[in-house]
């Protein structure tokens, strides 16, 4: 049985969770900190900044962060939320405009984000993140460190689109592998969450098929359509070169 207690408190059952808002004075400080850095950005990134900062209030502040405790969906949810969605926006509001050729970067950062994903996604390692506060921040900042890195390589103003192109729709395909994975797994391999989800109607394994299906298909998703955009954007920049 389960027993350690993750960062985010005890897995609640529906009739507490949504009074579980996460107060911790060090992530509402920082997150203030954030606040005053996106404020102070210059527009249109300070939007960006800002729809990012609330992205993680959401994935930290808000009842999100306990159910991720009880949920293994739920964490899946907190995940994409943070590599899919504060990631690119903190990318696009960290951008200095310029133009810069294809090169090494982005070669570096998606392999690096993907070993990243996949290494807290390994039940031990996954284990290991619930079981204490500093191996659970240090999931975070890693998880969202290296898709910043990965994001701020794959948007990035570039005279060469194809490569970044490239770089995105190789992260949906492993995004989409590892959430097959998930998903077709013979038995539950969570052990946080063994104890915690039937009180949400969910078996075990129906809520890692649950969290493996939101991986495969909306957050896959994601990459495919910012591949799409950045090759839309490509093209119509390289059509008055081909008309002159």
């Amino acid at each position: 049985m389960w027993d350690a207690i993750p960062y985010c408190g005890a897995g609640p059952g529906p009739a507490e969770a949504w009074s579980r808002w996460n107060t911790d004075p060090l992530l509402l400080t920082g997150l203030a900190l954030l606040l005053g850095w996106a404020l102070l950005r210059p527009a249109p990134r300070r939007g960006m900044a800002l729809l990012a900062w609330l992205v993680l209030v959401v994935a930290f502040v808000s009842p999100l962060c306990a159910l991720s405790s009880a949920l293994f969906a739920a964490r899946t949810l907190h995940h994409v939320l943070l590599i899919g969605v504060a990631a690119p926006l903190l990318a696009l509001a960290l951008r200095d405009g310029t133009r810069r050729r294809a090169g090494a970067w982005l070669s570096l950062a998606l392999p690096l984000h993907v070993v990243i994903l996949w290494l807290w996604h390994a039940p031990p390692a996954y284990a290991a993140a619930l079981s204490g506060d500093a191996v659970y921040w240090g999931m975070q900042a890693t998880l969202l460190g290296s898709a910043l890195t990965f994001w701020a390589a794959a948007l990035g103003r570039r005279d060469e689109a194809w490569p970044y192109v490239s770089g995105l729709l190789a992260m949906m395909a492993q995004m989409g592998l590892l959430g097959a994975l998930i998903t077709f797994a013979p038995a539950a391999l969570y052990a946080p969450h063994l104890a915690t989800t039937q009180a949400w109607g969910f078996s075990p394994l129906q809520d890692q098929q649950l969290a493996g299906l939101i991986m495969w298909v909306p957050a896959s998703l994601i990459y495919l359509l910012a591949a799409l955009v950045r090759a839309g954007r490509w093209l119509d920049e390289a059509a008055p070169e081909r008309d002159a």
